[in-house]
């Protein structure tokens, strides 16, 4: 089912900075500069998101008791009655308040995770990433900033999260985009371009100096993740180094010869099977502890089939509510896309410059951490 955003967000769409990437692709020599997007070339659908209807609150709060763990909500009082900190608006409430609710609805029904491993990070940690690429100032705060600022930063971001939950322990990542989507086929005629292991392996270091972990994205453009995939074997061996895939620049299915960027990509649940399946047999061959699988997602049909991904015991995958907007679009994204289709673990993405584009404050800590299901993978871009 393909869930519409409000229509009056049809004039500033929730995008993604991967995009902006593509637009910077100059900042490095071998990379190829693409059009920015913009609303007229991406053809997100606008329409009414289904109303949520009221229920009884105590009901709720009840339910969402069921809940365990480092995802147990919190203290009933604020679930009943959500608020957001500061001067946010009644727009913004109300979709907070209405994300809350679904999320306390849906919890009873969530799925229930595999039997957990020893070495699983989830749902015991919380990850807190920075995200880009070094050699690209608008693609994320890796390559925004010099190295010593970005790692500050991600310090001072990392004692937010340890104060606003200190009964989860936190967990530093560098979040690496080490397939990127390209504005020109290239000699393959991928659209992509792969990062070098010199790169790679600065990215491992900075995530070691936080004792954190590394994260390598996908963003596979006309390749595959069958071809691209395998390259990254030999990095994902190492026991602190993930995985993220992007179906926003997976131009297949529907999407077949458009330019990445220029249209919305898709990922069917087979790819994210198939990336499931690859690092499940890495761990089993090489006794490795669980992998984490991030999938990246603002819109229903970017996934139209979640519901049939299969986390293993050995791979635990994390939806990440990946769009951009005021606030109260990124709680609407996360009820609609994240919360309405539950699959294992939850993520958020927080972006320093276009979530505070209209005067917004970025979200804290506290906000997100009443959304339900708690995100346990919090990225920065």
């Amino acid at each position: 089912m393909h869930m519409m955003l409000p229509k009056r967000s049809s004039s500033w769409l929730v995008l993604l900075a991967g995009t902006a990437a593509l637009a910077a692709c100059s900042a490095h020599p071998d990379m190829k500069a693409a059009s920015p997007r913009s609303a007229s070339a991406t053809d997100t659908a606008t329409g009414e998101v289904a109303k949520t209807s009221r229920t009884d609150k105590a009901s709720e709060t009840a339910a969402a008791a069921q809940w365990a763990g480092p995802h147990a909500p919190i203290p009933a009082a604020d679930t009943a009655h959500p608020h957001l900190d500061g001067d946010r608006n009644a727009h913004d409430n109300t979709s907070y308040a209405s994300a809350i609710r679904a999320g306390a609805r849906a919890l009873p029904k969530w799925p229930a995770p595999p039997t957990l491993l020893t070495g699983s990070l989830l749902p015991a940690h919380r990850i807190v990433a920075f995200y880009g690429n070094p050699h690209s100032k608008k693609m994320g705060v890796l390559g925004e900033y010099p190295e010593q600022q970005m790692l500050g930063m991600l310090d001072k971001t990392v004692a937010e999260w340890r104060k606003a939950d200190p009964a989860t322990p936190i967990i530093p990542a560098i979040h690496l985009v080490a397939v990127v989507a390209q504005g020109d086929a290239g000699a393959d005629g991928g659209w992509r371009r792969r990062e070098n292991a010199q790169t790679i392996e600065q990215a491992y270091n900075w995530a070691k100096s936080r004792d954190g972990l590394l994260f390598l994205d996908i963003q596979a453009g006309h390749s595959t993740l069958q071809q691209e995939l395998p390259l990254l074997l030999k990095y994902l061996q190492r026991p602190d180094v993930h995985l993220g895939i992007d179906p926003e620049f997976y131009m297949h299915y529907k999407r077949e010869g458009v330019r990445p960027s220029a249209k919305v990509g898709q990922m069917m649940a087979s790819d994210v099977n198939y990336a499931i399946q690859t690092l499940d047999k890495l761990v089993q061959e090489n006794h490795l502890p669980p992998k984490i699988l991030i999938v990246h997602r603002f819109r229903a049909d970017m996934v139209p089939d979640a519901e049939d991904i299969h986390p293993t015991p050995r791979v635990q995958v994390v939806m990440d509510m990946d769009g951009w907007g005021q606030p109260w679009l990124k709680f609407d994204s996360y009820r609609d896309y994240i919360v309405a289709h539950p699959v294992e673990f939850t993520g958020f993405k927080l972006f320093f410059h276009n979530d505070t584009r209209k005067g917004d404050a970025l979200l804290t800590p506290d906000e997100v951490l009443r959304l339900l299901p708690k995100p346990l993978y919090i990225q920065y871009q």
